[in-house]
């Protein structure tokens, strides 16, 4: 059964979120909430965990898993950018976008899109994803908590840990959350490309 740990949606209890990075380092999946809707998250070397997510969402091989970020330096590490590219995902982070970019070395392969060797970036706006990135020390493999068949994602902890007791280990309960995931702005070919439109604002984009 996954363990639900509530944290204050404003000022994270540090205690709360050591219990949650505590499974994050067993090697465990956890849901949850970001400023555009929950999501799955596991440490970037948890290749266990990447499967369960694929399952979870029933995902093909040509999903783009997204890396999250606590900085912009992080983020810097794990993607190539230009200065047009910099200036525009800088000036929109943090926020609810993501970056769809070539990947570094630093990204293990199999996190990779396949072909195109890209990945999916973002730094998110919320207090609690950010305790949580702080205290990990790394970026965070992450999907939207999007199951399969659902127009829209689930919105409160006791709803995700009731639909997915025996799927995650641990899901942080922060009160209601969003129901749009982010904005996913693809710049693989040097410019921007909007091919969601989530949470974050579309139009500095188009």
């Amino acid at each position: 059964m996954a363990r639900l740990i509530d944290v204050h949606p404003v000022d994270p209890q540090p205690r709360r979120i050591e219990q949650a990075l505590q499974i994050l380092r067993d090697g465990g999946l956890i849901a949850y909430p970001t400023d555009s809707c929950f999501a799955l998250g596991a440490m970037l070397g948890n290749a266990d965990a990447k499967d369960r997510i694929t399952r979870i969402r029933q995902l093909d091989d040509k999903h783009h898993f997204t890396l999250i970020c606590s900085d912009f330096a992080q983020l810097g590490q794990l993607v190539q950018l230009d200065n047009a590219v910099f200036r525009a995902v800088k000036a929109a982070t943090p926020g609810s976008y993501t970056f769809v970019l070539p990947a570094t070395s630093e990204v293990p392969r199999r996190l990779m899109h396949p072909k195109k060797r890209t990945v999916g970036v973002r730094i998110p706006d919320h207090p609690v994803v950010s305790a949580l990135l702080r205290g990990l020390g790394e970026p965070m493999l992450t999907s939207t908590l999007l199951l399969p068949g659902e127009e829209e994602p689930l919105t409160e902890g006791w709803a995700v840990k009731e639909r997915l007791d025996h799927e995650v280990d641990a899901v942080i309960d922060s009160g209601e959350c969003g129901v749009d995931p982010t904005t996913v702005v693809d710049f693989s070919e040097g410019y921007p490309q909007v091919v969601r439109v989530g949470a974050g604002e579309p139009s500095r984009f188009t």
